[in-house]
């Protein structure tokens, strides 16, 4: 405590300088869903499928493969990529819209689990756009000094909520968690963020039902019965494959980094005409390396970007040190896009 002309001064932590992305982990679920099994109970065909979405297949998971047991290999997998032991994490992030209970948040299960129980540890609610959001503030308490290391998680079970006899869903959502360690760094690795939403679209993708419309005073408990998403394919088409693309421009702009300096693009797998649409509209260069997990995964929102891009550094078509372009956006509707290191 300081005093100046008699006045109790506050003090503030000092932070870094900059912060990165440290490492990155994933979980897929161990079960496949290939179209051939959806298409009979939406009057569909395989080929209509990947002509719609581009996805051939999907991951579901068992009821064993929950929220917080996903999150939980995702995240040790990031903090082994890292390096970072679990005991360093101050800050626990987790982007979800599929963890059903209201309250607690699960980040603070998911710390427990891990081991660093005194980390501070809340959810956030930003569906698809939820893991960016996730690294923009765990970059900026890095560097503001509130947080050393923080790991962010995007997670879900969309298979929970999906309607398995809606036509225009059911071959879309899956499951699966990711993760990523930020810590600090002596150069810059995440760009300042591009964030905001547009409630006008609000009805574009949405639960369709109101818990109280589905828990009614005279349902059984244990009924397992749950709302379900509804989205508006063509709208959202629309307004994500333009509407991104100049979103995705002012985040280079802000990180002072132009198309050409791009290596890796990683939108958000929401479907694969929207991936190549965006790609037309930002004219990028045909040796940027596109991240298209949804063809093997599908649409695990909060969880996409991280997913893609671990599958990415997997692969090899994404190295250490490369410049990538993350953008994300989903109900709301919400978006967020930040240039990043890949770790």
């Amino acid at each position: 405590m300081s005093q100046s002309n008699g006045q109790v001064q506050i003090q503030q932590s000092s932070g870094q300088p900059h912060a990165r992305i440290l490492g990155i982990g994933s979980y897929r679920p161990s079960r496949v869903i290939p179209n051939a099994e959806i298409v009979e109970r939406i009057d569909s065909s395989d080929e209509w499928i990947q002509q719609r979405s581009g996805i051939k297949q999907r991951r579901w998971a068992s009821p064993e493969e929950t929220v917080q047991m996903m999150s939980v290999a995702a995240s040790r997998a990031a903090l082994d990529h890292a390096g970072i032991d679990v005991r360093q994490i101050d800050l626990v992030i987790v982007a979800t819209v599929t963890h059903l209970l209201q309250t607690p948040a699960v980040a603070t299960a998911i710390a427990h689990e891990l081991g660093t129980d005194q980390a501070a540890a809340f959810d956030i609610s930003a569906a698809c756009a939820g893991f960016c959001h996730g690294i923009a503030l765990a970059s900026d308490l890095v560097r503001g000094g509130s947080a050393g290391y923080a790991l962010v998680i995007g997670v879900e079970r969309l298979s929970d909520l999906t309607d398995v006899g809606d036509r225009g869903t059911a071959f879309i959502f899956a499951d699966g968690a990711g993760a990523a360690v930020v810590g600090p760094s002596d150069t810059v690795g995440i760009g300042p963020v591009v964030w905001g939403s547009d409630g006008e679209q609000f009805d574009l993708i949405r639960q369709k039902e109101d818990w109280r419309d589905v828990v009614g005073t005279d349902q059984k408990p244990g009924s397992g019965v749950l709302p379900h998403l509804t989205m508006q394919g063509n709208p959202v088409f629309r307004w994500a494959s333009f509407t991104m693309a100049k979103t995705a421009q002012q985040a280079l702009d802000r990180a002072g980094v132009s198309i050409d300096d791009l290596d890796v693009f990683v939108p958000h797998q929401a479907n694969m005409r929207i991936i190549d649409a965006m790609a037309r509209s930002m004219k990028l260069p045909e040796r940027v390396k596109i991240a298209r997990d949804i063809a093997e995964q599908g649409n695990t929102s909060a969880a996409s970007i991280p997913l893609a891009l671990d599958r990415m550094i997997a692969e090899g078509t994404a190295k250490s040190g490369d410049i990538a372009l993350l953008i994300a956006f989903g109900a709301g509707l919400a978006y967020a896009a930040q240039v990043v290191t890949v770790p």
